[in-house]
């Protein structure tokens, strides 16, 4: 059985064809688990069937790389009372399977020591199962920036896509997936901190573009810095500073920062107006999706 703990190296696949945009294959992924879902028990939905886990393995192109050991301690222990509620979709591959989307899941359940999980067999070719896993974990948010910027950046890159098609497929602004785009100019130990969570999306994308980035970010974290404090640091190491933020002309700093971090939350634009007497909160949405996304949100209900 494979060990869920174990490092894992990323395999170097062929680059598939680039292609227009998403196939059928999503569409029909995404409306079958839904319909095919929850299960329970011995109750198997049409479509769903039990296989070993031991007969599923990863697939080398999953954009989701970091595991957080805790939420999976977490999710084994709900699974080992419960069940797998939400099936593991997969594909033929060799002598066994291959997952498309659940790699987390299938490490929890091992965890929890089940012998079977409950699956979806889908029959992807190789580029159509790496263009459902990424869009997947987007769609779920299970990813952290970084991980979800190299996802756009395959995505375009792979297949073809713009970003304004990447945001009506999820649910984000164009500014949204450019903001995290630019975080992979940053080095590699700052992205690392990023996706260990050391440093959160907001403290990165305030070092962008500062000069000694990477000891900027040490300070930091050492120091305990917040996103504002952060986005001064990055002011201040600048040959030009002036006090000012870059964005803005002139506007208050802590508010700039503000409307990043709310940015960033809800992958929309957003603008924020501050007078004497109170002010106003603007949310820019461009797709009814959005829109939905958000009214759902303030509502409490579940996405």
């Amino acid at each position: 059985m494979t060990d869920p703990t174990a490092p894992e190296s990323p395999t170097p696949l062929p680059r598939p064809k680039p292609r227009s945009g998403l196939g059928r294959g999503l569409t029909a992924l995404m409306g079958d688990v839904a319909r095919e879902e929850p299960i329970s028990g011995a109750e198997m939905s049409p479509g769903v069937r039990t296989l070993p886990v031991g007969s599923l393995t990863p697939h080398p192109g999953q954009p989701r790389r970091y595991f957080n050991d805790a939420a999976l301690d977490e999710l084994a222990a709900s699974i080992a009372a419960r069940g797998l509620i939400q099936p593991i979709v997969v594909r033929p591959h060799g002598k066994g399977y291959q997952i498309v989307a659940g790699e987390r899941r299938w490490r929890a359940a091992q965890r929890a020591r089940l012998h079977e999980v409950p699956v979806i067999v889908r029959d992807f070719d190789d580029a159509a199962t790496l263009e459902v896993a990424l869009v997947e974990n987007i769609q779920r948010q299970d990813l952290n920036a970084i991980e979800e910027a190299e996802a756009y950046h395959r995505l375009i890159g792979d297949f073809g896509h713009t970003q304004d098609a990447l945001g009506k497929l999820v649910h984000k602004s164009r500014s949204h997936i450019a903001n995290l785009l630019r975080l992979l100019e940053l080095p590699k130990s700052v992205q690392d901190k990023v996706m260990d969570g050391t440093l959160t999306m907001g403290h990165a994308r305030a070092l962008i573009g500062a000069p000694d980035v990477e000891n900027l970010a040490d300070q930091v974290v050492s120091r305990g810095l917040s996103v504002r404090d952060t986005e001064r640091l990055a002011r201040n190491a600048k040959p030009d500073a002036r006090g000012r933020s870059g964005e803005g002309g002139g506007r208050d700093a802590d508010l700039a920062a503000l409307e990043h971090q709310l940015g960033d939350l809800l992958g929309l634009s957003v603008r924020i107006t501050h007078g004497a007497k109170g002010g106003s909160l603007t949310l820019s949405y461009s797709t009814l999706d959005q829109l939905d996304m958000v009214c759902q949100r303030l509502s409490g209900e579940r996405i």
